[in-house]
């Protein structure tokens, strides 16, 4: 499964696939940590509109890359989670470290 990325200005916007899971969480560390150190980005963004299921690897893929942004001073947030999501969020405790935007925030 791909992920798709968006850069502008140094914001880094990652649209999460369907399913985050072992398959996919390998690329999406490897292709995120390349474009965070290549272009020197502030803010990383997930964007969970089309993610109905997070496993494990998937939540350690976003716990690396806030510990990987706040080294030098970037933000991660995300955005769009669905009621399933953001439970998974709760659970894992992710909600503690990544700023949830919704759509009153926008």
């Amino acid at each position: 499964m791909e992920c798709n990325y968006e850069l502008k200005d140094g914001c880094l916007r990652i649209c999460v696939p369907k399913e985050l899971d072992h398959h996919c969480a390998v690329g999406l560390r490897m292709e995120a940590d390349l474009l965070i150190e290549a272009y020197q980005v502030r803010k990383l963004i997930f964007d969970f509109s089309e993610t109905e299921f997070m496993d494990s690897s998937g939540i350690g893929v976003l716990i690396g890359r806030c510990k990987n942004m706040s080294y030098s001073g970037g933000e991660v947030t995300a955005e769009n989670l669905s009621e399933r999501v953001q439970k998974i969020f709760v659970v894992s405790g992710l909600h503690k470290i990544i700023k949830i935007e919704t759509k009153e925030d926008n």
